[in-house]
């Protein structure tokens, strides 16, 4: 049943828990086995600030950049949607103003749901169309073909196995079903790259580390993962490779954020 109940939390001070080192960061954070760990607890500790530091570092298009993604869906009356990695459950709300019937949002991290729980009580206590739960984008606890729309925000780099999660979001698609996913990626303008890359490596990382007092390495992994997680051709390639149909992107904000949308083989 869906609940907008908090599960009370203690403050998180990040002690003994994973982090990232300049030593992991230094090598391909994917390939780094401990990633799941690391992520999860990296998420846990930024999760109180984590719509504030978005809004800010993003110079508050991440939530444009969402709200496109809920128009490309092309959401119809009566669609099951399930947001995976829906952290604080922006895009989940998103999809919730549409005429869906039904809205799942899904995240690895504890402390995330209960700030997308809070968050959806204020909005939309009476709607009942939403629901939160916790579990992983590489093993779904749904049934084969029952969703109409499945959507990751900023998130897949963020899986261990990106190849693994898509072919878990076809599985669960019925045939014709969207999938959309947003990203960052690396503008192709010269000047917006050289921009991006320089904001994201020496700016941003320092004063979203103020803002949230995280321990973990959190804003020093993300603009890395973004660095060394797959190009926008190979992303597409992946998605076609499990048995997804008619990929194709749009570049938003100059390229910074891309979004993609597939279609599920009928």
């Amino acid at each position: 049943m869906p609940s907008s109940q908090s599960t009370v939390r203690p403050p998180n001070s990040n002690l003994g828990q994973p982090g990232w080192t300049s030593a992991d960061l230094a090598h391909d954070p994917h390939a780094d086995s401990a990633k799941p760990a690391k992520v999860r607890a990296m998420f846990a500790a930024i999760a109180r600030s984590y719509d504030l530091n978005n809004r800010l570092h993003s110079i508050w298009q991440d939530q444009a950049w969402r709200r496109h993604a809920v128009r490309r869906a092309d959401v119809r009356a009566g669609d099951h949607v399930l947001d995976v990695a829906c952290g604080t459950g922006d895009l989940t709300l998103a999809f919730a103003r549409t005429a869906a019937a039904r809205i799942v949002g899904l995240d690895f991290t504890a402390e995330m749901l209960d700030v997308a729980r809070n968050k959806t009580a204020r909005h939309m206590a009476a709607e009942g169309r939403v629901e939160y739960l916790q579990g992983d984008a590489q093993d779904l606890p749904f049934e084969d073909a029952s969703f109409d729309v499945v959507s990751i925000a900023f998130g897949i780099r963020n899986v261990q196995d990106p190849g693994r999660a898509v072919r878990e979001f076809r599985r669960v698609l019925r045939p014709g079903g969207r999938l959309m996913v947003l990203e960052f990626a690396e503008p192709t303008l010269a000047p917006v790259r050289w921009f991006n890359m320089f904001y994201c490596r020496r700016v941003m990382p320092i004063t979203a580390t103020l803002i949230s007092g995280d321990r973990t390495g959190a804003y020093k992994y993300l603009p890395r993962s973004v660095e060394t997680f797959m190009s926008p051709e190979d992303l597409k390639g992946l998605l076609v490779s499990a048995e997804f149909v008619e990929p194709r992107d749009w570049q938003l904000s100059l390229g910074i954020c891309r979004c993609y949308r597939a279609s599920a083989a009928g």
